[in-house]
């Protein structure tokens, strides 16, 4: 997966990461150092925000976030990877697809997020599991066994820490059906800071996981997952 290969294999995107574990790094062509600073600039802010790949789910729940390896057990990078978060105790008794140990979400909208990734796993058979978190306190790579990560799997860390709150690891299979920008505007427009800030963290992560349904639900083709509704 890749966690855009974006919080799978690596999530192994297609030529982009639905693996939340493994895409290469969104970066831009050396090509393109004859822009202007603004438009380099600008470049630098997408690619930050979209380092959906493996090694985002890993950086996210490790020591700079919070987990240490990637969920599909690949590792990444000594300096990027720090001592991994592994805290099962703070994992639900109940199994749920949704786990809010930061406390953003209200008990009703736990059920909405819930009930709607429920439907997005019949009808679709993608899995969406979302983590709401703020580092260090995540059970971090615990979550990895809980919700028996795959490549079919879509896994969701909303945490404010460095700024972004949207983060995604994706599965490999997820990747060749989703674009990797797709997972990028997506941070772009209800992670970002100014939006979080204002609406709130729990608007971001319901805004977030309704725009996965809608994209997941589109026919695959050369123009799914266009536009972040």
């Amino acid at each position: 997966m890749a966690f855009v290969q974006f919080p799978c294999s690596s999530l192994t995107l297609r030529t982009t990461s639905r693996s939340v574990f493994t895409a290469a790094p969104i970066s831009a062509s050396s090509k393109l150092s004859v822009q202007s600073s603004t438009n380099n600039k600008t470049t630098k802010s997408t690619n930050w925000v979209a380092s959906f790949n493996s090694k985002s789910l890993s950086f996210l729940l490790s020591g700079a976030l919070s987990l240490s390896l990637s969920l599909t057990g690949k590792r990444v990078g000594v300096s990027e990877a720090k001592v991994g978060v592994n805290k099962p105790e703070l994992l639900p008794k109940e199994f749920t697809y949704v786990i809010d140990v930061a406390g953003f979400l209200s008990d009703g909208q736990e059920r909405r997020l819930v009930q709607e990734i429920d439907n997005i796993e019949k009808d679709t058979g993608f899995k969406l599991r979302l983590l709401a978190q703020n580092y260090p306190d995540t059970p971090g790579l615990a979550i990895k066994d809980y919700w028996q990560v795959d490549d079919r799997t879509i896994v969701f860390v909303a945490d404010p820490t460095f700024g972004n709150i949207l983060n995604f690891n994706v599965g490999a299979t997820v990747d060749l059906d989703i674009p990797r920008s797709f997972w990028s505007r997506l941070a772009g427009k209800y992670g970002n800071i100014f939006y979080w800030k204002e609406k709130g963290e729990d608007a971001s992560i319901e805004a977030a996981v309704m725009a996965i349904s809608n994209c997941l639900r589109e026919p695959v083709g050369p123009n799914n997952c266009s536009e972040v509704k």
